[in-house]
């Protein structure tokens, strides 16, 4: 796991921007390399290889597995948490080793209790008709600074009484600092092709205390990786390094040639389907069939971009022919240019606007205050003491 950027002078805007983006492919190979049992890399493989296999992230603790009713203690890193009473009337036998749980279906107040995040958002229904399921996972460093400040729950932070300040990676003493993920699943199901996508089973849950008016239920599915956010705190970079990738089958990118017969979440015959809105209230995942969204990309991934993607999908194929890892491109990193700046505590990010298809839907463009920016979002995050959680909504999640 890269712990801090390698500046390839001469530097300028662009050639950091090039530098970053390196930083976030290194990233994502990191992340996604094939694990062992207790999550750390198996170095007998490379990635790519033992596909569908569980991969580094995947051990990661989910922010369902952290914050708990009643703001109970979670168990610890390496000890695993109870599935909900309606997921335990499936067969344990026909589980496989690895199932993900998966409940969170948008980023919305009502479907999601991370209240506070601005921004008016929906969920994202896929072109089988199905409600797209998201996770919000953290690494041990990032686990631990909740846990041992007793994080989790309204008390604790109110006890705690201070801006959190997650610990940041330092590549000089080899530190391992503060890591974010957010996924984005899709049911392989339908129009998919699991063969294109990196897979894995899931107990899905619809939960009554997250979206109203829906009864608890419980599916084994077998889901497919759509999007993928990293948010790294790093010592020259406390805003973090927002890095975000994307099936490339996501959406089409407007004013762009439509390069595919088919994608996740647009549908080429739809002349009538207005493109980038919420789906229509109420919101049920439940529902056998929910109108598809139709999506496009507001900003283009830049050239350069689409270079390095390029590259890494060069050398991904190279170590593993036809490789799942070559269906995902990095959209964009964004970095603070000026971390210090005295009246700019974002840091005066670059790009200005970052968006995932999958992730921001529906607040792409570039409109100050509107539009998605990672740093300006989570810059507002607070706790539910009121102070400053450092860049994440996760801690409005403590009961």
């Amino acid at each position: 796991m890269p712990l801090a950027i390698t500046a390839t002078p001469p530097i300028s805007l662009a050639s950091l921007q090039h530098d970053f983006d390196v930083f976030s492919w290194q990233s994502f190979v990191a992340l996604n390399w094939p694990a062992n049992a207790d999550g750390t890399p198996n170095n007998q493989l490379v990635i790519g290889q033992s596909p569908n296999a569980p991969v580094v992230w995947q051990s990661w603790k989910e922010s369902r597995d952290i914050f708990l009713p009643g703001g109970a203690r979670p168990p610890a890193w390496n000890q695993t948490n109870p599935v909900p009473d309606v997921c335990k009337t499936i067969d344990p036998t026909i589980i496989p080793p690895g199932t993900i749980h998966l409940t969170q279906v948008g980023k919305t107040p009502n479907v999601l209790d991370e209240s506070g995040e601005p921004f008016q958002t929906g969920p994202l229904i896929d072109q089988n008709g199905q409600y797209t399921r998201y996770e919000i996972l953290t690494n041990e460093a990032m686990f631990n600074y909740i846990l041992d400040n007793n994080l989790y729950s309204k008390s604790g932070q109110k006890t705690f009484g201070k801006d959190a300040n997650f610990p940041a990676s330092d590549s000089a003493s080899g530190r391992v600092g503060a890591i974010m993920l957010k996924a984005a699943w899709v049911r392989m199901t339908g129009k998919f092709n699991p063969s294109r996508y990196h897979t894995t089973y899931a107990l899905v849950y619809n939960n009554p205390e997250e979206q109203n008016g829906v009864k608890p239920a419980c599916s084994l599915e077998r889901v497919g990786l759509v999007g993928f956010h990293i948010a790294h705190k790093t010592k020259d970079e406390p805003q973090w390094i927002w890095s975000t990738f994307e099936h490339v089958a996501n959406a089409p990118t407007k004013g762009e040639p439509r390069s595919l017969p088919a994608y996740n979440f647009f549908n080429p015959a739809c002349t009538e389907c207005k493109v980038n809105e919420p789906p229509p209230r109420p919101w049920n995942p439940a529902h056998p069939y929910t109108a598809p969204t139709q999506v496009e990309r507001i900003i283009p991934i830049t050239n350069d971009t689409k270079k390095l993607n390029q590259l890494y999908h060069a050398a991904l194929a190279k170590a593993v022919p036809g490789s799942v890892w070559l269906n995902y491109e990095l959209v964009s990193t964004q970095w603070p240019t000026n971390a210090k700046s005295p009246t700019d505590p974002t840091g005066a990010p670059a790009p200005a606007f970052l968006a995932n298809t999958t992730l921001e839907t529906y607040i792409q463009g570039d409109v100050r205050q509107t539009s998605s920016s990672c740093m300006a979002c989570h810059n507002n995050a607070t706790a539910t003491n009121g102070l400053f959680s450092d860049f994440t909504y996760l801690l409005q999640r403590a009961q």
